[in-house]
């Protein structure tokens, strides 16, 4: 139902999620008239309200414009009042991903998808696209600085005729209705417990996400994504030795980033980018924010933030730590939902066993409730598989982030650094360790 943008009236319920901040802002761009509503402030409230868009703090009945198509994502419960208000008025309601596959409609769209890794790679395949002067619209899960006007951080831009670069969620299979010129599938694990039945519900959604595009970009080897070769008209496989030139060198750390690095880069030639000149528009990708980005220092000790919140993640992050950390990495560890923490705890207590010292805290738990089948799980439940893991280097209990702070500030020293780790709102610790210092007055 693309029509002319120009008639119609967009309201989205959520407008400060990455990905709805940013489709509100290219529907804008589009002719449409568009509001929205969140029931906190943020950055990307900020974006949209810079932009004109009518934003609301809160959700409210009355906050749904008369006549508006309503957009909400997964994070939106049924229950939500301007839902309730839409779903009693007739209105059109919508998912977020449908409204996005409208408005990519008769676009070039290289569609990043898999369990790790997606963000950072659609980033840098929109961050070379730019710094080539090739002209294109993205959609990224999170902040890239410099990547706006003036250089200005964004999560999102709409230009002009030229390919489209999409971030591809699988969470709750929205990821399916787009249609990709090129799909990019980064990796594959179990990760969204509560949507998605067992890795062969998974593999399922993936092998559709795939079938008959005109190019899949999968890594080079790798079992879990072996199945999928053939089911794209053609298909293209990265790993740590190319394609692109034998020497890549980033600003970012970590061997995850490289292999992310060699998935934009396949992706990009898929479009016809000669390699050579993306790989050096990469040297300077800056990375994204909460992907190991560095927020400063508390009393000379250097605190970074990272969104990892799944055993892999966790792993990769501290390894890359250890890159730039000669001496001790000390981790603050908020885990992110009770499914995925029940699911996982020996494997998040392996990775975390990688730190030196670890603080855990209660699971945050985004939509769920600790009922049910869910009843009795808890942080501690990772706190222990560490403590049994880690060779009693130490690991300790903070059940919420104020306890964390206490913690940290407790163990850290001159030549450690600290990063706080999870999905959910631990980045604000990271945040007050640095602008609080050593916690003195």
């Amino acid at each position: 139902m693309s029509g002319d943008w120009a008639d119609r009236k967009i309201h989205f319920v959520g407008a400060g999620g990455a990905g709805m901040s940013g489709l509100a802002l290219a529907v804008l761009e589009l002719g449409a008239s568009v509001t929205g509503s969140d029931r906190d402030h943020s950055s990307y409230l900020e974006r949209l309200e810079a932009a004109g868009i009518e934003v609301a703090v809160g959700h409210d009945a009355t906050n749904v414009p008369d006549g508006a198509e309503v957009v909400l994502s997964s994070a939106i419960g049924d229950d939500n009042p301007e839902i309730l208000a839409a779903r009693d008025a007739g209105l059109r309601i919508l998912h977020r991903s449908e409204l996005l596959a409208e408005a990519c409609q008769g676009r070039q769209v290289v569609a990043v998808a898999g369990t790790h890794g997606k963000t950072t790679t659609t980033a840098m395949v929109a961050w070379a696209l730019r710094s080539l002067g090739i002209d294109s619209a993205f959609f990224v899960g999170g902040e890239v600085p410099d990547l706006g006007p003036g250089g200005t951080p964004t999560n999102a831009s709409w230009s002009g005729e030229g390919p489209v670069v999409v971030e591809a969620d699988e969470s709750d299979g929205s990821f399916l209705r787009l249609d990709p010129t090129v799909a990019v599938v980064t990796n594959l694990e179990m990760d969204h417990h509560a949507n998605w039945d067992g890795m062969a519900a998974l593999r399922k959604a993936f092998a559709e996400f795939v079938t008959g595009v005109g190019t899949a970009v999968l890594p080079g080897a790798d079992p879990a994504t072996a199945f999928l070769d053939g089911l794209a008209s053609e298909t293209v496989t990265f790993d740590l030795e190319g394609p692109g030139p034998e020497a890549l060198v980033l600003k970012v750390p970590g061997r995850h980033n490289l292999l992310d690095a060699r998935a934009a880069l396949a992706a990009l030639q898929a479009i016809g980018v000669e390699s050579d000149g993306a790989a050096a528009a990469l040297a300077d990708f800056p990375g994204v924010s909460r992907r190991l980005e560095f927020r400063g220092e508390m009393g000379g000790i250097p605190v970074y933030d990272d969104y990892a919140h799944h055993p892999t993640e966790v792993r990769a992050t501290i390894e890359a730590l250890r890159e730039i950390a000669p001496g001790r990495v000390l981790a603050v560890f908020q885990p992110h939902l009770y499914s995925r923490t029940q699911a996982l705890a020996p494997e998040f207590g392996e990775a975390l066993a990688g730190a030196d010292r670890v603080v855990v805290t209660e699971v945050y738990p985004a939509r769920e409730v600790p009922e049910g089948a869910l009843a009795g799980v808890s942080g501690l439940d990772i706190l222990r598989e560490t403590t049994d893991r880690n060779g009693g280097r130490g690991a300790w209990w903070a059940p919420d982030l104020e306890a964390a702070d206490r913690a940290i500030r407790s163990i850290a020293g001159q030549g450690d650094l600290v990063v706080t780790i999870g999905a959910g709102d631990v980045s604000g610790l990271a945040g007050r360790l640095v602008t609080e210092g050593d916690g003195e007055s």
